[in-house]
């Protein structure tokens, strides 16, 4: 039996007594009747994962006795999609959670010309990202950036493969760009597409024009097939 797996944004490298998170304790108390001894594993999103003993039972301030946290290396490829939210909150919250589930290395508001305006709810964002991450039980919780415009992205220095997927002629199959650097950036538009402007401004910055297919995808959606296709090429 697996043991169940919570997140502790710090977590120490050493063994050590902690004191989880009230969320973590009422989880495991009140939810699961966890007992005295029992194991849970601990990770703080950033690559440690720890297997941890219960030795209080308080449903708000639990207290574990840690082993030494292990070191997990993030895999190869890491990819980060920065795509225009849309304006539907559960469409965005869809798309974080499955794009963590697939293994997204980061994710970028991405602020268009198209764009619709969206309120920034990075608290819960997070909190979608955290659960998905243990639900897929990974150690690495994707990095959510503040919104950038598509201006100051193309500024911004990347070391790796870069994308802008986008409806207008001149876009190719991913199987046309292989091999690919192990990091890859792509851009996905607004509802509308990105504007021809755009699109030849991120092509003049080195970004290579992406086809997703025949068919013509909702932002989300678009959004999840370019991670997996980057994720697994």
């Amino acid at each position: 039996m697996e043991l169940p797996f919570f997140y502790e944004p710090i977590l120490p490298q050493e063994p050590s007594v902690l004191t989880v998170s009230e969320q973590t304790s009422k989880h495991c108390i009140q939810v699961l009747r966890m007992q005295l001894g029992e194991k849970i594993l601990l990770t703080n999103g950033l690559g440690y994962l720890a297997e941890a003993s219960i030795i209080t039972t308080d449903k708000k301030r639990m207290v574990v006795q840690t082993a030494s946290a292990v070191y997990k290396e993030p895999e190869m490829i890491q990819t980060t999609l920065a795509i225009s939210f849309v304006k539907n909150p559960s469409r965005i919250e869809w798309l974080l959670e499955k794009a963590t589930e697939i293994g997204v290395a980061a994710i970028i508001p991405l602020i268009c010309e198209r764009s619709e305006k969206t309120v920034a709810k990075l608290e819960r964002w997070n909190s979608i990202l955290i659960s998905a991450m243990l639900q897929s039980k990974q150690v690495y919780k994707p990095i959510l950036h503040n919104a950038t415009t598509l201006k100051e992205l193309l500024a911004m220095p990347f070391s790796g493969a870069t994308f802008i997927a986008h409806c207008l002629e001149g876009t190719k199959p991913l199987t046309q760009y292989l091999p690919l650097a192990p990091h890859r950036r792509v851009l996905i538009g607004p509802e509308g597409d990105f504007t021809g402007a755009e699109i030849a401004t991120a092509t003049d910055a080195g970004y290579l024009s992406l086809n997703l297919g025949q068919t013509r995808l909702r932002t989300e959606t678009a959004g999840l097939v370019a991670v997996t296709l980057l994720q697994h090429h």
